[in-house]
């Protein structure tokens, strides 16, 4: 029987084989931060968490920049002594007890004040608006109050203050919320307060501002407030 040489099909390469290659570096895809550019303080967070949501007074970036150098040395909502005066004065009016001395002590004779109901200038305005709540309320009382910040230069407060008022003609509780601004002056008296209900921007409506300053010139013809000595 014929012998049968069965010729291999594969082919030998006279060719060096290549070396292994090194292993690719991982590709790297990038995601933008989902992280705002500036995160906000612990400090500021935690007065924003016990003051509901503020909104309404706008900080100039200088106002920013001197409260920044400064808080090394002392925190956002430590008081002076003056200070403390003002809330305590406050804290008195929101539970209707006005006192005449009370804006001898506390309010300049021009000051302003401001609510979702009134735009005063001047103590014949804003004091109408205080010795009415007695009228209106049998009974006020401060729930919780939290200081969020006081600078010094400027002198202001900002502070939350969650007040509970009984009314006279239907003996109803309404419970409000509020961000007080206080500005002072260099003698230590408030030359502008602003009380924003639930944190709230003041009402600026068609006819709001109307209404609110009426209200400011039609009170003192209706509310009798003793006169400050001259």
């Amino acid at each position: 029987m014929p012998e049968c040489h069965h010729r291999s099909t594969s082919r030998v390469s006279s060719e060096p084989p290549n070396p292994p290659r090194s292993p690719s570096p991982p590709s790297q895809t990038y995601h933008p931060s989902i992280l705002p550019r500036s995160v906000p303080t612990p400090a500021l967070l935690e007065s924003v968490a016990g003051g509901a949501h503020y909104s309404g007074i706008r900080v100039d970036s200088d106002t920013a920049l001197k409260h920044r150098r400064s808080s090394s040395q002392q925190h956002h909502t430590d008081l002076k002594e003056y200070q403390g005066r003002i809330l305590e004065d406050l804290t008195e009016l929101y539970c209707c007890r006005p006192t005449l001395e009370i804006f001898e002590r506390s309010w300049s004779k021009d000051a302003e004040f401001e609510d979702p109901l009134c735009k005063c200038k001047g103590f014949d305005e804003y004091a109408a608006q205080w010795f009415a709540m007695p009228k209106l309320f049998s009974h006020s009382k401060q729930i919780s109050k939290r200081v969020m910040s006081s600078t010094h230069s400027p002198s202001r407060l900002i502070y939350y203050q969650t007040q509970e008022y009984t009314s006279r003609l239907l003996n109803k509780k309404k419970i409000i919320e509020s961000i007080i601004v206080v500005e002072l002056d260099d003698n230590g008296k408030i030359t502008r307060l602003i009380d924003q209900w639930s944190g709230k921007d003041l009402p600026t409506w068609f006819g709001a501002t109307f209404l609110r300053t009426l209200n400011a010139k039609v009170l003192p013809w209706l509310i009798h407030v003793p006169k400050p000595s001259t």
